[in-house]
C-alpha cells in the first residue's frame, strides 16, 4: 500500500465522525425494504391463494423463486458493486426494487406473480451485499463495526416484525397486493437520502466483470436448487437429472474458472479461512432449518387457528424482538465469551425451540408458540450477527462486496432449500389427508393442492361436509408442520455441533484499521 493510500485511509478513519452513523441509517432502510418484503408474502399467502388460485406447486414457486434468483445473482452483484461502486449499485437496485414491487402488487395470475417475484429477486440481489460491504468500508473500528452489523441485523429482524404487523393491518382493509406497495415509500426515502449521505466505495484494482462467470453462477445455483426442489415434490425424473447435471457442471466450471482469472468474480481463496467457511456454513444451515417453518407458520396461525392477518402478524413479534435484543449485544458478548460459544449457543437454542414445536396441535395455546418464537429470535440474533462479523472481518476491505455476497448467498440458498425441502415435507404430508367420500372431482383436487385451497373449496359444500373436510385438511397440515419442525430441529442441533469445531480459535478483531 502506498503512503498516499495509508494517509487517505487514516484520514477517513479519523474524520468520519457523525456521518458514518447517518450513512448507516440509510443502509438499514435498504435492509428494511428486503426484510419487510420477505415476511409480508407469508402473511398474504392465504388471501393470494384465494384470489389467484395457484396450485400447490405454483404456491411454492411464488414463495421461493425470489430466493432462487437472488441466490443465483448475489455473488455476481456483490462483485459488480466492488467494481462500479457499491453506492451506485445500491441506489439503482433500490429504485428497481420499488418499481417491481408495484408489478407484484397488481399481478393477475400465478404465472405473472412468479415472474414478478423473479424480477424482484434480480433487484434484491443488488441491495444486501452493497449494504454490508459499505458497512465494512465505513466503519474502521472493529467494535463500532460489530455494533453497526448488530444494528443492521436488528433492522432486518425489526423489518421481519414490522412486515406482518403492517401487512396484517393492510390486509384488514385492502387487497393482498397492498402489502407490496409499502416498499415504494421506503425506496423513495432511501434513494433521496442515500444520494446525499452515502459515501462511494469500490475496489480500485478489481479488474473487468466476467459475464461468463455471472452466467455460470446463475445457471449453477438455480439448476441445483431446482433439482432439489423437484426431487422433494415429484421424485426423480429426466428433467431433474438434467437440471442437477447442468447445475453441478456450471458450478464446477465456475469454480475452476475463478482460479484461472486474473480478476475473479469470487476469490475462492476466501474459503481457505476456516472461520469464514464455518460462518458461511452455519448461516446456510440455520436459514434452511428456519425458513420452511416461517413460511408455513402464518398459514397455521390464520387457516388452522383462525386468527385474522393482523393478529397473526402480532403473534410472530417475539421472534423479531428476541433477534433485535441479542443482535445489538452479540459483538460485545462474542468478545467476552468467544465466537464459537455465542454462535453454538445461539444455534442450539434455535434447535431446542424448533424441537418444542413438534408437539403443537390445532388447539395449542399461544404461550408455547410465543416462547418458542422468542427463543428462536434470541438464538438467531446471536448467531447471525456474529457470523456476519466473522465473514466481513476475514477479508480485506476491497473484497467486502464479494464476501458479503457469499454470506447473503448462503442465507438465500438456505431459504430456498428450506422452503423447497421442508415446505415439500409439509405439502407431502398434507396431501395425504382423506376428504369426505361425497367430495370428488375438482373440489377434492383443489382441497388437496393447499390448505388455502381446501378452505376456499369448502365454501361450495354443505356446512357439515365442509367442516369435516376442512378439519381433516387442518389436521394433516399440522402433522406436516410438526414433522418439518423436527427436521429443522435436527439440522440446527447438528449445525451447532459443527460450528463448535469449525469456529475453534476464531476471534473478532479489536484494533482499529489504518
Amino acid at each position: 500500500m502506498s503512503r498516499t493510500e495509508q494517509l487517505t485511509q487514516t484520514k477517513g478513519a479519523e474524520g468520519r465522525s457523525p456521518g458514518r452513523w447517518l450513512a448507516l441509517s440509510v443502509l438499514v432502510l435498504a435492509v428494511l425494504l428486503v426484510a419487510v418484503d420477505a415476511t409480508v408474502l407469508g402473511l398474504a399467502t392465504p388471501a393470494l391463494s384465494e384470489d389467484l388460485k395457484p396450485s400447490g406447486t405454483q404456491l411454492l414457486w411464488i414463495g421461493d423463486i425470489y430466493s432462487f434468483v437472488i441466490a443465483g445473482l448475489l455473488v455476481s452483484m456483490g462483485s459488480l458493486g466492488d467494481r462500479i461502486g457499491r453506492k451506485k449499485l445500491l441506489l439503482v437496485g433500490a429504485t428497481a426494487f420499488g418499481a417491481v414491487s408495484v408489478l407484484n402488487a397488481y399481478a393477475t395470475s400465478p404465472e405473472m406473480m412468479i415472474v414478478a417475484r423473479a424480477l424482484l429477486g434480480v433487484a434484491g440481489a443488488t441491495l444486501m451485499p452493497s449494504t454490508l460491504a459499505l458497512i465494512r468500508n465505513i466503519f474502521h473500528d472493529p467494535k463500532e463495526r460489530s455494533l453497526a452489523i448488530g444494528i443492521w441485523g436488528a433492522t432486518a429482524s425489526a423489518g421481519a416484525a414490522v412486515g406482518p404487523v403492517v401487512g396484517g393491518a393492510l390486509l384488514q382493509h385492502f387487497w393482498w397486493g397492498s402489502v407490496f406497495l409499502i416498499n415504494v415509500p421506503v425506496m423513495v426515502v432511501l434513494v433521496i437520502v442515500g444520494i446525499k449521505l452515502l459515501p462511494e466505495s469500490k475496489n480500485p484494482v478489481a479488474g473487468p466483470w466476467d459475464l461468463f462467470s455471472v452466467g455460470l453462477s446463475l445457471v449453477g445455483i438455480i439448476g441445483v436448487v431446482y433439482a432439489v426442489k423437484q426431487v422433494a415434490t415429484h421424485g426423480m425424473g429426466w428433467e431433474v437429472w438434467a437440471a442437477a447435471v447442468i447445475g453441478a457442471g456450471a458450478l464446477h466450471t465456475f469454480v475452476r474458472r475463478q482460479f484461472t482469472l486474473p480478476a475473479p468474480l469470487l476469490d475462492m481463496r476466501l474459503f481457505k479461512h476456516r472461520g469464514f467457511s464455518g460462518a458461511v456454513l452455519a448461516d446456510l444451515l440455520t436459514v434452511f432449518g428456519l425458513s420452511g417453518l416461517v413460511f408455513f407458520l402464518s398459514q397455521f396461525l390464520q387457516l388452522v387457528q383462525g386468527r385474522d392477518p393482523l393478529e397473526a402478524g402480532l403473534a410472530e413479534l417475539p421472534a423479531a424482538v428476541g433477534a433485535v435484543v441479542t443482535g445489538l449485544v452479540a459483538g460485545k458478548y462474542a468478545r467476552k465469551y468467544g465466537v464459537r460459544a455465542i454462535v453454538t449457543g445461539g444455534l442450539a437454542a434455535i434447535g431446542i425451540a424448533l424441537a418444542a414445536l413438534t408437539v403443537i396441535h390445532k388447539e395449542t395455546g399461544y404461550p408455547l408458540l410465543g416462547a418458542a418464537l422468542l427463543i428462536v429470535g434470541l438464538g438467531a440474533g446471536f448467531s447471525f450477527t456474529v457470523t456476519a462479523d466473522v465473514i466481513l472481518s476475514s477479508v480485506p476491505k476491497e473484497q467486502a462486496g464479494s464476501a458479503s455476497a457469499v454470506s447473503e448467498t448462503a442465507y438465500e440458498l438456505g431459504a430456498a432449500l428450506g422452503i423447497a425441502l421442508l415446505g415439500s415435507v409439509v405439502t407431502g404430508v398434507y396431501q395425504g389427508f382423506t376428504a369426505p367420500a361425497s367430495v370428488t372431482g375438482p373440489v377434492a383436487d383443489a382441497a388437496h393442492e393447499s390448505l388455502g385451497g381446501a378452505v376456499e373449496a369448502a365454501r361450495s359444500l354443505d356446512p357439515q361436509t365442509a367442516q369435516q373436510m376442512v378439519g381433516a385438511a387442518q389436521e394433516a397440515f399440522v402433522d406436516g408442520l410438526r414433522l418439518a419442525s423436527g427436521v429443522g430441529a435436527a439440522v440446527l442441533l447438528a449445525t451447532a455441533v459443527a460450528a463448535w469445531f469449525l469456529l475453534k480459535g476464531q476471534e473478532l478483531q479489536d484494533g482499529i484499521e489504518h
